[in-house]
């Protein structure tokens, strides 16, 4: 099931509104690489690519598009002021070290404990895992954007994941078109519902069983 360039965008707003000044944050490719986009004004973080960029920007102005400044996705981009560059052992070195507090990444399913799977469907041609691996278990947070069903209709929160696993029990927040569910030691908290969404909507698209407390936000 396609997702609008609209919803993409109040996704990648919202995962946004996670980043904190002085973080150190990695974006996956997808609508990950969207938040860059979204950064509060007030809120100053370095964000890192895996090809050896410490510091890049949000994407270029069409027509001013740098051929040799790209992300680790091979997408055009472009620098702050202050940014570095090192070669991508360094940029891996940085991500094992655990220096990376935020990675935000797509997935193809999320269990109800966090365990994410990203990389591959069996039987269909891949790129390759990339370095969804390291962040995902090496990084301090771990945030999750996606589509909160697949082209089949079927829930991508699931209670065990089908497809082979990136990492076990790392994921800390899912955010989807339709909702915001935290990772907790006693479960899968729904906090936030995207409207015109509703609880019921939520709950009948979620495999995974959900935690309701007694005040969810709503958002516009």
């Amino acid at each position: 099931m396609g997702m609008g360039k609209e919803i993409r965008e109040r996704i990648a707003k919202r995962a946004a509104q996670e980043l904190k000044s002085g973080m150190a944050v990695n974006l996956g490719i997808g609508i990950p690489t969207m938040v860059a986009d979204y950064v509060p004004e007030d809120i100053h973080v370095v964000f890192h690519a895996e090809n050896g960029i410490l510091g890049a920007g949000g994407a270029p102005i069409p027509g001013e598009e740098d051929a040799f400044l790209c992300n680790a996705g091979g997408y055009p981009m472009t620098i702050t002021s202050g940014a570095s560059y090192c070669d991508s052992a360094i940029a891996f070195a940085m991500i094992r070290r655990g220096c990376i507090d935020i990675t935000i990444l797509g997935a193809l399913e999320v269990s109800e404990r966090g365990d994410l799977a990203n990389w591959i469907v069996p039987g269909k041609r891949v790129a390759g895992i990339g370095g969804a691996m390291e962040l995902a278990q090496k990084a301090k947070k771990v945030i999750v954007l996606m589509n909160h069903v697949n082209r089949q209709g079927e829930s991508k929160v699931k209670k065990q994941c089908d497809l082979p696993l990136t990492a076990v029990a790392c994921v800390k927040l899912i955010i989807t078109e339709m909702a915001v569910m935290e990772v907790t030691e006693g479960g899968l908290v729904l906090r936030e519902i995207m409207l015109p969404y509703t609880i019921e909507d939520v709950i009948r698209h979620t495999e995974a069983a959900l935690l309701i407390p007694s005040s969810i936000s709503y958002i516009p």
